[in-house]
């Protein structure tokens, strides 16, 4: 298992952050990676969707935490010829009020089970580029909450 995570002060609400966080076709807006998000079925917990990263890559994803409005995760899996299920990212988005300082404290979680050693040693060594990705992400969210 791989680790990654970053954090933000969002000068936004809680509810203002969720409300772009939580949608599926916000992702390519924020999350650095993703070209496109359609959601395939269901609301909240357990709402499956589709996520094709900029490298041309989809993922079926299903949201596997939900608490409104302050954490959503999902789980991706790759889809496709060659795709290896044992494969898989989970995202946790965690909203916190940051009531002293006003706004919101965004979390953003990577957790990564490759599949296999070599796949696994790939991933450590971009752990610098996933780094960079999340606060790519965070700056992006930022700019979208703030516009609200």
């Amino acid at each position: 298992m791989i680790l990654v995570e970053r954090s933000a002060h969002v000068v936004a609400p809680v509810e203002v952050v969720w409300d772009v966080v939580q949608r599926a076709e916000q992702l390519p807006a924020w999350l650095a990676g993703v070209r496109a998000a359609e959601v395939l079925s269901g609301e909240g917990f357990g709402r499956r969707q589709l996520v094709q990263a900029g490298r041309g890559a989809a993922h079926e994803a299903e949201v596997i935490a939900y608490q409104e409005p302050t954490l959503i995760g999902w789980r991706e899996r790759a889809k496709g010829a060659g795709a290896r299920a044992e494969a898989r990212t989970e995202i946790y988005v965690q909203l916190t009020a940051d009531e002293e300082a006003g706004g919101t404290v965004v979390r953003l979680i990577v957790v990564r089970w490759p599949a296999g050693p070599v796949k696994a040693a790939m991933l450590r060594l971009g752990l610098r580029r996933v780094g960079a990705d999340l606060e790519d992400s965070l700056a992006r969210l930022t700019d979208l909450a703030a516009v609200g």
